[in-house]
């Protein structure tokens, strides 16, 4: 196994002078406020895992929640400044170690930190005459609500000369385009949660079988996600038996496996901040019936026909597009659409006549977020067309096929629902697909479960 990258706080300090080259070529300066996420209670007095904020942590690499960041953008200058917890041995004895100021200043290559309760205090003086102001705008309401307050602090010292922001800016149109682009550094890091989740989903075909309820196979992706040594899930894992693969968010639950259904899992790992996605849909007995494996490898073409679209020069929507043309006239090949009734592939195709049974797109960026950020439209381009790909791009490609018992689909479909999903990076060459570890043909995953 290959060693994770240890990102030292030069790669943070990197990002955050490309970020201060972009705040000066588009204002000649400014200042720029970040917050982490806050804190959630689950109950009266338990808190729900702490997850930090992605862009927080791209910029800063630190994971501790009543934290912020300053940057003051000047001409030919900049001051990076650190809110965070103090050092508090009564508090760490309960809840653990701090960084602290003092320590930040070194561990994270910030300039100045100070404890998070001086926030309002300095917040005021660090915006004072600066008339570009970047930060998240209209995300939260508590952020919005801390702006007004120290702008209006500012509003005191206007007789003393004194100035306040009065151009915004949402931070997030420049990070978010940073993100989108990952670095063999990230790419690595995604490379092995791919891996780490391709053996969940092994574990849990594996232990399939009819009589075990859809939690037995989520307990076996949670116990090999933990084990591999990724510290969560990237979102709730999906694990769907039978005719509950037809409900898209379905979350696992207590139906039980039946002999002759199949079992959707989508699930994936989060490891040092980067989301994995991964989606199999196999028979729960390890044998696929004739209409099961129809219509699976009626997916699994539109799956390919999408990935050989995942090239240097070809956009965002085509991958879709490619496997729009395979499972329409997968539909019509399955009796569901009727030429006579339905005209032509691309007729059927203009006319959407495939989303009741494919109601989603086939993709969506993968990266700190499992539906990650970044434009799906083309900043450079005027008339805002869909995206064009670059090396380190990162994409999932999810098809999928969903029969509900309705009078135009054969009733031995009924209750199928097939997705397949999997994680491509885009590069110079062909598409490296991130999480082929786990068996997606027919006679692979047969051969794999027996």
């Amino acid at each position: 196994m290959k060693t994770l990258p240890d990102f030292q706080s030069a790669t943070y300090l990197h990002r955050r002078a490309r970020l201060i080259q972009t705040i000066r070529s588009q204002t000649g300066g400014g200042v720029f406020i970040l917050g982490t996420a806050p804190e959630s209670l689950r109950n009266r007095d338990s808190e729900y895992a702490y997850r930090h904020d992605s862009d927080f942590y791209y910029l800063t690499g630190f994971t501790e929640p009543q934290s912020l960041l300053v940057i003051q953008v000047n001409p030919d200058s900049a001051v990076t400044h650190l809110f965070c917890r103090p050092k508090d041995v009564e508090r760490e004895i309960w809840d653990g170690l701090r960084l602290g100021p003092e320590q930040a200043i070194s561990q994270l290559g910030v300039d100045h930190a100070y404890p998070f309760l001086e926030i309002n205090e300095r917040l005021p003086n660090l915006m004072a005459n600066y008339q570009h102001l970047y930060s998240r705008l209209g995300a939260s309401a508590d952020v919005d609500a801390s702006l007004r307050t120290w702008l209006s602090a500012l509003n005191s010292q206007v007789r003393q000369g004194v100035k306040k922001p009065t151009q915004f800016h949402d931070l997030e149109a420049i990070v978010h385009e940073y993100r989108l682009v990952k670095d063999a550094e990230e790419i690595a890091i995604m490379r092995r949660a791919g891996q780490i989740s391709a053996q969940a989903h092994l574990a849990a075909m594996s232990a399939s079988q009819a009589g075990l309820k859809e939690y037995d196979l989520e307990a076996e992706l949670l116990y090999t996600f933990r084990k591999a040594g990724s510290e969560s899930v990237a979102y709730n894992s999906i694990v769907a038996a039978g005719e509950n693969a037809c409900i898209l968010h379905y979350r696992a639950s207590d139906a039980t496996l039946q002999d002759g259904d199949l079992c959707l899992i989508d699930a994936g790992c989060e490891l040092a901040g980067y989301a994995s996605d991964i989606t199999r849909t196999f028979p729960i007995n390890g044998k696929f019936s004739a209409a099961q494996q129809e219509a699976y490898e009626i997916v699994l073409a539109a799956q390919a026909a999408a990935i050989a679209q995942c090239q240097v020069g070809k956009n965002f929507i085509d991958p879709h597009e490619a496997a729009l043309a395979i499972l329409t006239q997968g539909l019509f090949d399955m009796k569901i659409l009727q030429h006579h009734l339905h005209g032509s592939t691309v007729e059927a195709i203009q006319a959407k006549l495939y989303q009741p049974y494919y109601m989603h797109r086939t993709s969506h960026w993968l990266g700190m977020d499992v539906h990650d950020v970044g434009s799906y439209r083309e900043p450079s381009d005027p008339n805002q067309g869909w995206r064009i790909f670059q090396p380190g791009m990162v994409l999932t490609v999810e098809p999928g096929l969903y029969f509900r018992p309705c009078p135009e689909v054969p009733e031995k479909y009924w209750h199928i629902g097939i997705r397949i999903e999997d994680d491509v990076l885009i590069q110079d060459t062909n598409p490296e697909i991130l999480s082929r570890d786990v068996p997606v043909s027919v006679s692979e995953i047969e051969r794999w479960m027996s």
